[in-house]
């Protein structure tokens, strides 16, 4: 494959390398996936990574501490909370978990499946 040939790689999250000469990074999301789920992914995403400088060690520990954080936020923000219940009810929780990309994702997704099965 040359350099000026367009291609598109779909991976389900995380980053893709390309060793014959270029390097792209970046999130990448499975097609298919509901609008709102991605958005609601990605601006989780973007705590998290404001949060990794207040937590640096990566441990379980930690990521139990962001994925708190994060829920402290989206309790705090009704208009954002709502955006990431309607995302995962209109994709699943695993996509979101995916779409995260953080090892505090699955913390994140037990609070939200919580809060869909008692509609809060």
């Amino acid at each position: 494959m040359g350099n000026n040939e367009n291609w598109t790689v779909n991976t389900g999250g995380g980053n893709f390398n390309n060793t014959q000469g270029n390097y792209i990074q970046g999130n990448y999301y499975a097609a298919g996936q509901p609008q709102s789920l991605i958005e609601a992914a990605i601006e989780i995403q973007a705590l998290l990574k404001q949060l990794e400088t207040s937590y640096p060690s990566d441990t379980p520990e930690r990521d139990r501490a962001m994925a708190m954080e994060v829920v402290k936020h989206l309790e705090s923000n009704p208009t954002m909370k709502q955006k990431v219940i309607n995302g995962v009810t209109e994709g699943s929780l695993a996509a979101f978990e995916k779409a995260i990309d953080n090892p505090a994702g699955a913390f994140i997704t037990g609070f939200i499946k919580g809060w869909k099965e008692f509609r809060l």
